[in-house]
């Protein structure tokens, strides 16, 4: 099953980060996508090339569904929308930080369920439907994380939050 995160010119980067790294550590299949494939140019500078355009993802194969924070004007249309709507449908996991946030308020995602629009809080996860604040994007990643079931044990989630929240060293071997 693959993990896609959806990118486009202006995302934060640092956004995902953190998670793209988890998952990387543990052999998620993952996708970043474009709009059209083309590589895009992120808040922070970086120029990042697409595994493909997002419309040629076999939804069939998606696990989650990734939206960083940015400009979201260039990918906040309704063919993305309904694309959002059917994965929401079909019980896929949709996380989004930031701005993403809003594009799931604008698809529709998120009625009916806790997120950060409809409470004072960082990070909320309700229905397979993930949201966070950009400052959270420790929590984000760990949220997501947990939600795909990538910690192998309450040890490891507590030393990846002792890690990368807590700044505590790792333990030495």
């Amino acid at each position: 099953m693959k993990d896609v995160f959806i990118i486009y010119n202006t995302c934060c980067f640092y956004e995902i980060v953190i998670l793209n790294y988890f998952m990387n550590c543990t052999d998620c299949d993952m996708i970043l996508c474009s709009p059209d494939g083309q590589p895009i140019r992120t808040t922070e500078g970086y120029s990042v090339n697409a595994d493909m355009a997002l419309m040629d993802v076999d939804t069939e194969q998606i696990r989650s569904f990734i939206v960083p924070g940015g400009d979201i004007s260039q990918i906040n249309n309704s063919p993305l929308q309904q694309y959002l709507q059917d994965l929401k449908k079909r019980g896929i996991l949709i996380a989004a930080i930031c701005a993403g946030v809003d594009l799931l308020e604008d698809a529709g995602i998120l009625k009916g369920i806790p997120s950060t629009h409809s409470m004072d809080v960082d990070i909320a996860n309700g229905d397979h439907v993930i949201t966070a604040r950009a400052n959270a994007y420790v929590d984000f990643a760990i949220e997501v994380a947990k939600e795909l079931d990538l910690f192998t044990d309450a040890e490891d989630l507590q030393e990846t939050i002792d890690f990368w929240k807590y700044f505590k060293r790792a333990p030495q071997v």
